[in-house]
């Protein structure tokens, strides 16, 4: 009796701190958005470059946990080196990708210098992928040293880890899991499915009608260069 008296105060007490102190995002777990891609295909790049920039519009960011996991349907050999799908290049861009989210963990800074890499891949110029270094003022040596290094191999390996044991297992990259039920291939509406799955009571821009053109979230910790840098990306594609 005692202790499940003690349990109803405890949320009767969370209950009324979020209710009375503290903004409605911050006391519900955020919607998961994981992402399992690989760097050459261009079924992701596309996807990185298209669709993926929703959740940096109008603070939808606040209510979203991204996950970046550059593996996809590549394989380990036998002698512990790796074999992708789309050839030794891949697998040094996914080692790339994968040094710069170890790098620089804050999606914040993270997430530039990838989409940065993919918005060449989807232009079909990936070779330059170097540039997005001077592009974002990020430091290359944070990236490069851990490429050739055994730092490199063990992220790599870590992302496969995480791959292979997707339950249900992948079927093909992109592959989009959203609070832990992937999509399949409804990917590209994934914001429908972070609607149905936030359990807050903040309103989410975007899920619906009568708030998404008036809510703009005042928590964001999105960069706005990540937006600018979007923009013009968009703009490069359009005039391609």
């Amino acid at each position: 009796m005692g202790f499940s008296f003690q349990k109803s105060v405890s949320f009767f007490l969370v209950s009324f701190l979020c209710f009375t102190q503290f903004s409605p995002i911050s006391c519900y777990k955020k919607v998961s958005l994981d992402l399992y891609y690989e760097s050459l295909c261009p079924g992701c790049s596309n996807y990185i470059v298209n669709y993926l920039p929703k959740i940096f519009k109008n603070g939808l960011i606040d209510f979203v946990d991204l996950k970046l996991v550059p593996w996809g349907n590549a394989k380990i050999q036998p002698n512990n080196t790796f074999n992708c799908q789309h050839g030794p290049a891949e697998c040094f861009l996914d080692t790339v990708e994968a040094c710069a989210l170890d790098a620089w963990p804050h999606l914040n800074d993270h997430f530039p210098f990838i989409y940065c890499v993919e918005s060449l891949v989807y232009h079909k110029n990936y070779t330059k992928w170097a540039t997005c270094f001077e592009k974002l003022n990020l430091k290359a040596k944070l990236v490069t040293d851990c490429v050739g290094s055994e730092r490199g191999k063990e992220l790599e390996l870590h992302h496969a880890s995480e791959t292979t044991a997707l339950q249900p297992p992948h079927k093909f990259v992109p592959w989009v899991v959203v609070d832990d039920q992937p999509l399949y291939h409804d990917y590209r509406n994934f914001v429908s499915y972070i609607c149905k799955a936030y359990k807050g009571t903040a309103p989410i821009p975007g899920c619906s009608s009568s708030n998404s053109l008036s809510f703009t979230s005042k928590l964001s910790t999105i960069s706005p260069d990540i937006t600018s840098l979007i923009e013009q990306s968009l703009k490069l594609a359009a005039s391609a």
